[in-house]
């Protein structure tokens, strides 16, 4: 059975014959020297963002993902993790909740509003273990919540459980952009004549729709033709919010499809 995580480390940072200074007690493989059967070996291995104020749990936590093949970079408190995440992307992110400075709900939220890292999923790792805890974190967004001390083997599991699922997602959003290419391709060629052909009559009145400046941003992209992969590039975010700005601009212009909407878009001078 696995050294259980405590809830923080002995006066902060480890000697160097305490357990947090050697990661954590190494499984039954890592003694005999034998990789894991159950852990495929990646090119490239997820990227996971530990945030927490506990100097001897940030190296006990990150010593023993990475023995399980995950790369972890660390932050201080949540303010520190937020400028990392910016930097690196990671595929997960592990926090503490009560942190100086910026603490998890904080982090979480600004996650959360950011175009590039808003569906990165985050675990929380904390000490308050209570219902109430637990559902207000959830309420806040939070994906999965581990009270401390837990046992280390279940937390690989549950990390390596979000990856993969974040993995399946990222796969379904792709079949779902490329699922019709035919009818995208149509639909691309009928947009190009329309800009060729000046885009037919013009509204006599002026219409004015609440667009957001990302939904502005698409739906110029959508009527230069760009398919969703090339706007989600040129964008720098992903292919599953272009999908939903879509869906926004549908919704707004009463249209259908992306030729109807270029029309709408180009009859009413909302695009240049």
């Amino acid at each position: 059975m696995s050294q259980a995580i405590p809830a923080a480390a002995p006066d902060g940072d480890a000697s160097p014959d305490h357990p947090f200074a050697q990661g954590l007690e190494p499984t039954a493989a890592a003694h005999s020297g034998e990789a894991s059967a159950a852990t495929p070996v990646a090119a490239q291995p997820p990227r996971l963002l530990l945030v927490d104020d506990e100097p001897g749990l940030r190296t006990a936590v990150q010593a023993y993902l990475q023995d399980e093949g995950f790369e972890v970079v660390t932050a201080n408190d949540g303010e520190e993790g937020w400028k990392v995440a910016q930097e690196i992307v990671p595929d997960v992110v592990l926090t503490d909740v009560m942190m100086p400075r910026l603490d998890g709900y904080g982090l979480l939220r600004r996650l959360r509003g950011d175009e590039r890292l808003g569906g990165t999923p985050v675990i929380f790792l904390t000490a308050k273990g209570m219902t109430a805890d637990r559902i207000e974190g959830f309420q806040a967004g939070v994906d999965d919540y581990i009270p401390k001390p837990f046992d280390p083997d279940e937390l690989v599991a549950r990390v390596r459980n979000m990856v993969r699922r974040q993995e399946r997602l990222l796969a379904e959003a792709a079949r779902y952009a490329d699922a019709d290419i035919g009818q995208m391709a149509r639909q691309i060629t009928e947009i190009r004549s329309l800009l060729q052909g000046g885009g037919g009559k013009k509204a006599p009145t002026g219409v004015k729709l609440d667009f957001t400046p990302r939904e502005a941003s698409v739906l110029q992209l959508v009527a230069e033709g760009l398919m969703n992969k090339e706007i989600a590039r040129r964008l720098e975010t992903s292919i599953r919010n272009v999908e939903k700005y879509v869906s926004r601009l549908f919704t707004k212009t009463g249209t259908t499809s992306r030729t109807e909407l270029v029309r709408y878009a180009l009859e009413n001078s909302l695009v240049e």
